[in-house]
């Protein structure tokens, strides 16, 4: 999440089984981002679950080359990617066994990224907070599955367990979580942020590309706080990623799910509710799982991620 995952959040989810993750422009330089990784590195337990980075592939990313460089360094054993589907980045991530998932929030991003080797798909439908779609979860997932036999994973608007089993009964191997983890106290969203969230409801997000040039999700009292009239918003301009910084920092993103926040728990607390609730609702054989902030994975099984790349699903089960 961006300007909202850091290694606190991170190790704390692992630590409770969860797959953690965090962009990598969430640190200011390349160098404080390699430190990062050895931070989560240094503090993870043998048990604990893997952990990912976002990288944004993007032409106007100026830090991407250097990012991917210490990522394969270090070999970070999930990397997510986004704005950009690119054959050479899965094949260096695959280079020592890491998996390359993507975001995807149509047919076609989808069948560039799985035609460029990744091994998991995130279907970013309508309600999630960032950059998101607008396609019907159901729709979306039955279309992906269609020509894609690898991990798919469903992300918007999931909140707690019994959302997780519902992504699982759709046809999803994973769900991905996001506004649900920047109200935790091992969050870097200032404060206020959190409380806005705790006090919006699904009508409260305003779905625009006004303030990043690619439509997102944004909390409707942020923007006003920001002086911008949510109904009257300015054109959009050219994506850029290089001013992303400042324009998420005044202006903050969620999703439909925050109807569906009420506490701001720590990580694990989180982690155990999700898992109790998918537990009560007889999700079926398998351990609960779900991905995020994004990935939970309460099964011992996450340990074992990276060894069946090609199929990662079957690392899962």
């Amino acid at each position: 999440m961006f300007l909202v995952s850091g290694p606190e959040l991170v190790i704390e989810t692992c630590r409770a089984g969860v797959i953690g993750t965090f962009p990598a422009l969430n640190q200011r330089t390349t160098d404080g981002y390699e430190a990062w990784l050895k931070e989560i590195r240094d503090r993870l337990e043998p048990d604990s679950a893997p952990f990912g980075v976002n990288l944004i592939v993007h032409r106007t990313n100026p830090r991407f080359p250097e990012d991917l460089a210490v990522t394969v360094k270090h070999e970070v054993p999930l990397v997510i990617t986004s704005l950009g589907a690119v054959r050479d980045v899965v094949e260096a991530v695959h280079s020592y066994g890491g998996l390359v998932f993507h975001d995807v929030i149509n047919l076609r991003h989808a069948r560039k990224a799985a035609e460029a080797g990744a091994d998991g798909l995130i279907a970013v439908c309508g309600g999630a907070g960032g950059h998101a779609g607008t396609l019907n979860p159901f729709a979306f997932i039955d279309e992906i599955r269609g020509f894609f036999d690898k991990t798919i994973i469903l992300s918007g608007s999931i909140s707690n367990g019994r959302q997780v089993a519902a992504a699982e009964m759709m046809g999803a191997d994973l769900a991905y979580l996001g506004t649900r983890f920047i109200a935790t106290r091992e969050s870097l969203a200032d404060e206020a942020y959190k409380q806005m969230i705790l006090d919006a409801a699904a009508q409260d997000i305003v779905y625009t590309p006004s303030i990043s040039g690619v439509h997102a999700n944004f909390l409707r009292p942020s923007l006003i706080a920001a002086g911008l009239d949510p109904e009257n918003l300015p054109p959009p301009g050219q994506m850029n990623v290089g001013h992303e910084a400042k324009a998420w920092k005044e202006v903050w993103s969620a999703g439909h799910g925050v109807g569906g926040v009420s506490d701001i728990p720590t990580c694990a607390d989180l982690c155990r509710r999700l898992a109790s609730s998918m537990k009560r609702r007889g999700a079926g054989p398998r351990p609960a799982r779900a991905i995020e902030p994004a990935y939970l994975e309460v099964t011992a099984a996450a340990s074992t991620l990276m060894e069946t790349r090609g199929h990662p699903e079957k690392s899962i089960q």
